[in-house]
């Protein structure tokens, strides 16, 4: 294993169970945050006040940004005999263009089935707005979507990451210290 995928819709818990995980076993796991929130923020902007060729635009830098940091946080694991833990991954951003994944792809000059081969594992993680738990922009000010929205981002990005041969699903939790728990059983597994 080198590099392991946290995906999932809004408030699934990607940054705050990659966190946890990565600081409680720092001789284990490298950590790559989530690049849509930097780009967001380094631009006070997020997705939903965008036009469509902002929104394309976007997502090309959340694409670059995301593999300008695996790859630099690569190095890091390599000498150490890490894993990358990533907060999303390259495949997520089809989600979110305007086009479709298909168009995508064409875009950035590439495929969902090279995409995939980049990592070795992906957990889903299902966002908590199915247990009624969700909280819209108070825990990361980027998001947009409201708990349906959220729920259908969530499924839509199960679905892009469906042909991954190691995919693996953890539901949303009421309590995310299970949620945690049950994503550290299936990186132990790995």
């Amino acid at each position: 294993m080198k590099r392991v995928v946290l995906t999932g819709g809004p408030g699934a818990g990607k940054t705050v169970i990659s966190s946890a995980v990565a600081a409680a076993e720092p001789k284990r796991f490298v950590r790559v945050p989530e690049a849509a929130t930097q780009v967001y923020d380094f631009l006070r902007t997020r997705w939903d006040r965008l036009d469509v060729a902002g929104r394309r635009d976007v997502q090309r830098r959340i694409y670059q940004l995301q593999r300008e940091q695996e790859e630099a946080l690569a190095v890091d694991a390599a000498r150490g005999n890490k894993v990358l833990l990533l907060d999303r991954g390259t495949i997520d951003g089809a989600a979110y263009w305007p086009d479709g994944p298909d168009d995508y792809w064409r875009d950035l000059g590439t495929t969902a089935a090279a995409e995939l081969a980049r990592y070795d594992a992906v957990i889903w993680l299902q966002t908590s707005a199915t247990l009624g738990l969700y909280d819209h922009d108070a825990s990361n000010t980027c998001r947009f979507e409201n708990p349906e929205g959220a729920i259908a981002s969530g499924n839509l990005l199960k679905l892009l990451w469906g042909a991954h041969p190691a995919l693996h699903a953890i539901a949303a939790y009421p309590d995310l210290a299970e949620k945690v728990a049950a994503v550290r059983m299936v990186l132990d597994r790995l």
